[in-house]
């Protein structure tokens, strides 16, 4: 930290609360989103966290002028909080942001108009990354983390103030897309209910009236809790809408759609290109695919077991390890087409031994009676059209379609 005179530092403080007065005066959101965006790390913002340091009575200056008390409780807490954020003291900063965004939250409910939205949009993102960041510092303190919950607290909060009607409404979905981030941070997305039975239901809310960018991260954030509850045809309708309409130039957030749109395509029997894969660096998937079209389960329980830990983070290894089905299914099939071409009259009549020996060949041991329910299993999910013949221990396939096609809906649906 530069050496900042006592003249100096007053001069930056008095600069920076005649620029908050004015950008309110004069309803200049961009001004106000840069005072208030901390993790920025803005040239300016770390000047004036210096000079607040140095002078340590900023409350002086905000009381000795009318122009500044009206927005004293606001600013103190801002300046507050900005001088901690220098220092690394990220609790007392949450904190004092906290008392901060709930007094600039009630000013913004008294403005009449939406002309300070974008900073609000700041406030609730800063809360949400201040309370992530001081949960951390707590617990390398040993304490329990509680920012972030609090932090959900004020932003369900927030959402109140905009659930209403006017032009402020049109910021609900940002601040749900927040809420979103901190429920699926915290591990309580059930939380999410509430927040979208308020935007799918009311009636003051119009979709489409919602900007681009928030209704891209509201299908992405809703198909994901899809994905979870495995409803496929649902979170493949959300995860696509979110995949057209995201921005090309933002190569991480369509890769981060893609993590949960493609198992839930391959759920539905749809496969992805390998170019797909390779442009967007998606090689976990490389193998899942090739097992897929291949009928290899040893190759599809290797490539879950290579990427295990990262499915399991993402939260689809259990959807993935639904594909064996498939892959049985995709492995009757080429056991069907082989004998068809030696022995066409007997082609629909599948051995269960025939089988058995097959899997064998794959490092998979697997009795005659776990064959027969794998089977049981396949014709029971309309993967395979025919009947298993017990007492010949065959699978006796359908000759006309005997291995349905997806066509885009789930596994037995």
């Amino acid at each position: 930290m530069a050496y900042v005179s006592m003249g100096e530092a007053h001069r930056r403080i008095t600069e920076c609360l005649n620029r908050f007065c004015d950008a309110v005066s004069y309803q200049d959101s961009s001004t106000l989103c840069r005072l208030l965006s901390f993790s920025s790390n803005s040239p300016s913002l770390l000047s004036l966290a210096d000079a607040l340091n140095v002078f340590q009575d900023a409350s002086s200056l905000i009381r000795q002028s009318d122009k500044f008390s009206d927005y004293g409780e606001i600013l103190a807490h801002l300046f507050r909080s900005l001088q901690s954020y220098r220092v690394g003291n990220l609790v007392e900063a949450y904190l004092a942001y906290e008392k901060f965004a709930n007094a600039f939250v009630q000013e913004f409910r008294n403005w009449e108009s939406a002309w300070a939205l974008e900073a609000l949009y700041v406030v609730c993102y800063e809360v949400r990354v201040l309370a992530e960041k001081a949960d951390k510092e707590l617990t390398s303190n040993g304490k329990s983390p509680e920012k972030l919950k609090a932090a959900g607290s004020l932003l369900m909060k927030v959402f109140g103030v905009l659930a209403g009607k006017g032009p402020k409404r049109v910021g609900a979905l940002y601040v749900t897309c927040q809420l979103f981030k901190t429920y699926f941070k915290l591990g309580t997305v059930n939380l999410c209910r509430s927040v979208i039975r308020s935007i799918e239901t009311a009636r003051i809310f119009d979709f489409e009236e919602f900007p681009r960018r928030d209704k891209v991260t509201y299908m992405y954030y809703t198909g994901r809790l899809e994905v979870f509850n495995e409803n496929f045809p649902a979170a493949d309708t959300k995860l696509s809408y979110a995949l057209k309409y995201c921005n090309p130039n933002r190569e991480r957030n369509i890769r981060m759609i893609l993590k949960y749109l493609i198992p839930v395509k391959l759920s539905i029997g749809m496969i992805p290109n390998d170019e797909l894969l390779r442009n967007y660096n998606l090689h976990e998937y490389k193998k899942i695919v090739q097992a897929l079209k291949k009928g290899d389960l040893r190759l599809l329980r290797h490539a879950l077991q290579e990427h295990e830990d990262r499915f399991l983070r993402s939260g689809v290894y259990l959807v993935l390890e639904k594909l064996e089905l498939q892959v049985y299914q995709r492995l009757m099939k080429k056991i069907y087409i082989i004998q068809k071409q030696s022995d066409p009259a007997r082609a629909h009549q599948l051995k269960l031994e025939v089988i058995a020996k097959t899997l064998r060949w794959l490092e998979i041991d697997m009795d005659l009676d776990e064959v027969e329910c794998i089977m049981t299993i396949l014709i029971y999910k309309n993967l395979v059209k025919g009947y298993l013949a017990h007492k010949s221990k065959v699978v006796v396939l359908s000759k006309q379609d005997p291995f349905p096609k997806l066509n885009g809906k789930p596994v037995g649906s």
